[in-house]
């Protein structure tokens, strides 16, 4: 048995409809040689006589997925076109599917990721072990703000300033914010004059920025604990999208624009361009 042997038997029952079987209860299925192929793996079983279970399709290379975590459309579209039914939120948190994945594609994309994190650091952009987000965030930061970042004398990593005055650079990575908030420790707060957050999407431009004095986050904001969690229902009002208070600590305004979502962007040009 080879992968070839298992992606034919996958194409053979996706060239017809099996909405009269009750293949459509099954809760493993294995995906073939196309985004859109699919076929439980009790039938496959049935079909090849060498393959008695998934664990050998592991050895083949293939991997878990949980539909009910990735939400994978291309098989709710297959699961519904050959089943003639609709898959059931009930029926996709059980489903467990079996994926080759695309080893070459998966190896040429990490070569292309390493060569890019080879200029990263060639520009001094990639510094520490952080991850990349947390990174560019902190790099934006320093573009934007005119921050001079130094190995740090505690064992922290580095510290940013903005001439004399210490200010602590949060990043947060997300299209949306947490309902819990951005966690900062308010240790942190306590050594910094300023706060700047910088929020990341996920294509890694600028969706938000927030310029804050350390002191009136921990007057306003601080509370039992050692962690401050800082929510965008409570921070609207200062982010830079709806606030000039802060607009003289932006020290690079081409940058803020340049790395800025349009969105963004569009809503404090007036005031920087």
């Amino acid at each position: 048995m080879d992968l070839e042997q298992i992606f034919q038997k996958i194409e053979e029952f996706n060239q017809n409809k099996q909405g009269s079987s009750d293949l459509h209860s099954e809760t493993i299925f294995v995906n073939g040689n196309g985004p859109e192929k699919f076929a439980p793996l009790k039938w496959l079983i049935k079909k090849l006589p060498h393959l008695t279970n998934g664990d050998q399709l592991l050895g083949h290379g293939f991997i878990l997925d949980s539909y009910g975590m990735y939400d994978e459309k291309n098989f709710k579209q297959s699961y519904e076109r050959l089943f003639q039914r609709k898959l059931t939120k009930e029926q996709g948190q059980k489903t467990i599917i079996y994926t080759a994945p695309d080893n070459k594609g998966v190896f040429d994309t990490i070569e292309s990721i390493h060569d890019s994190f080879e200029k990263l650091r060639s520009k001094n952009i990639i510094l520490n072990g952080k991850n990349l987000p947390t990174q560019i965030g902190e790099w934006y930061a320093r573009c934007i703000f005119g921050l001079i970042q130094k190995k740090s004398a505690s064992q922290r990593g580095f510290d940013f300033k903005q001439g004399n005055d210490q200010v602590e650079v949060k990043v947060h990575w997300s299209d949306t914010s947490s309902p819990k908030g951005v966690k900062i420790k308010r240790s942190l707060l306590q050594l910094s004059k300023y706060l700047a957050l910088i929020y990341l999407s996920k294509n890694f431009m600028i969706r938000e920025v927030c310029f804050l004095d350390s002191e009136f986050v921990l007057r306003k904001f601080a509370t039992k604990g050692h962690t401050i969690f800082l929510k965008d229902q409570d921070l609207q009002a200062y982010f830079f999208s709806k606030s000039s208070k802060h607009d003289n600590k932006v020290k690079n305004p081409t940058a803020l624009l340049k790395f800025a979502k349009p969105t963004f962007a569009l809503k404090i040009a007036d005031r920087f361009s």
